[in-house]
């Protein structure tokens, strides 16, 4: 028999994130790979495991299996089951009705048997498709201490950026007086109309207050099933809900969260990573960020470009210019098993097993697992997934009308995407 758990944690992980596509073409937005050889998950599994939560329920749906790989594999090593600690998934489980989960609350609901099954005294409900560092167990303890009965993850954002977000007022107390979800005009906080207070989709619930709020919100005809759109705006009045400032670990001077959930800011947060200064730091080890890690080789890098017959080390290209057959990276990330054999990378993340051929030039991209970079070929802002091949002398990234015509993606901030099993193609001038 396991012991008694205080505190659950419920992992909502079945997004689609259609926003993300072709990246989410195959595999669950949280599923998504970051920074190398990170998923989007590993930070919310993370912090549960560097706050002491080791009861976790992982909610999955939109194709799951690369996800549950990734949980398989990387992380039920971290749990003890003779201390009471797990880590499951949970899909579908249609134990209510047969239908897929109508939102965030209904995911919970439908899974409510497995939760009265566990009878914790408080559920985390967190989102498993945000980038950031906390210590949940600190919101825990502010709930407990004015005893709330619901507590909402709040951060304020500029009140231009609130509409994507549940808007918060609150008084003086820090209790939850309004809320709104995603709206129009957002409102902004006392003394600063520049900002708003949202929520991040972090909750803290008495488990007897949520199992009640989910009964009654499912028996309601009108609603959407959602957290934000209905839960929380019933509850505010009849109930204890308070707002739980961020508290950042990051140890950084600006507090750091990221709904990557678009291509930009997806690209936008694996491009801060290769800066000098990161928002986000990974290298900080009282706060380690886990995942999967693959036995492979170190990173090689190949070809100095000195020395032999200087044929062997330059070339000339199509436009007149001379290149360096020379194996290098600078400001980038390089995942374990790549080699970079005579190319150029520079400001860009690398995942496992990337290989980068001579002459080659990489530049502010990101390259999962197993890319292959042709010879002489030139990448610049882009985003190539796992497995994909670049052809010698294939440029991406630095003729618009050209990626476009060859159906490549191109997302608004003018970042190239090729989603994987892409087969690329360049075209040879016919000659008269």
């Amino acid at each position: 028999m396991r012991p008694k758990v205080e505190v659950l944690t419920v992992i909502l992980a079945g997004g689609k994130g259609s926003r993300l596509e072709p990246l989410t073409r195959d595999r669950a937005k949280p599923a998504v790979p970051f920074g190398g050889h990170y998923r989007i998950i590993d930070f919310a599994l993370s912090n549960c495991l560097n706050s002491g939560f080791r009861q976790l329920l992982v909610l999955t749906q939109y194709k799951a299996t690369s996800l549950e790989r990734h949980i398989n594999l990387g992380w039920r090593k971290f749990f003890c089951d003779e201390l009471g600690e797990f880590i499951e998934t949970l899909p579908p489980q249609h134990r209510i009705d047969e239908n897929w989960y109508a939102g965030t609350a209904d995911a919970v609901y439908q899974n409510i048997y497995s939760l009265e099954k566990i009878d914790p005294k408080y559920v985390v409900i967190l989102a498993g498709d945000h980038v950031y560092k906390m210590n949940y167990q600190k919101m825990v303890d502010y709930h407990h201490r004015v005893g709330a009965d619901l507590t909402i993850g709040a951060l304020q954002v500029p009140r231009n950026e609130a509409h994507q977000f549940g808007v918060m007022q609150v008084n003086a107390h820090d209790r939850i007086v309004g809320f709104q979800e995603k709206p129009s005009d957002p409102a902004s906080v006392p003394g600063d109309s520049t900002q708003s207070l949202v929520s991040m989709g972090i909750y803290v619930f008495k488990a007897e207050t949520l199992f009640e709020q989910l009964c009654r919100d499912a028996n309601d005809p009108a609603s959407s099933r959602d957290f934000g759109k209905n839960v929380v705006p019933n509850i505010i009045q009849s109930h204890q809900v308070f707002a739980f400032p961020f508290s950042d670990e990051n140890r950084k001077t600006q507090a750091y969260w990221r709904d990557v959930g678009t291509i930009d800011s997806y690209f936008d947060a694996n491009m801060d990573l290769v800066s000098v200064d990161p928002q986000l730091n990974l290298y900080d080890l009282e706060w380690p960020i886990r995942t999967y890690m693959q036995n492979l080789p170190p990173a090689k890098f190949v070809f100095g470009g000195i020395g032999g017959h200087i044929a062997e080390f330059q070339r000339l290209d199509a436009l007149g210019n001379t290149s360096i057959r020379k194996g290098q990276a600078v400001d980038s990330l390089v995942c374990n098993g790549c080699i970079i054999s005579g190319g150029t990378v520079q400001n860009s993340v690398l995942g496992a097993n990337v290989r980068v051929n001579s002459f080659a030039d990489v530049s502010q991209s990101v390259l999962f697992d197993h890319v292959e970079v042709g010879r002489g070929a030139r990448i610049k802002r882009a985003i190539i997934d796992k497995g994909v091949i670049i052809p010698e002398n294939f440029e991406i990234g630095y003729n618009r009308e050209m990626d476009e015509s060859r159906g490549l993606m191109v997302s608004e901030g003018g970042v190239v995407i090729i989603g994987k099993g892409a087969k690329l193609t360049r075209k040879v001038p016919q000659i008269a």
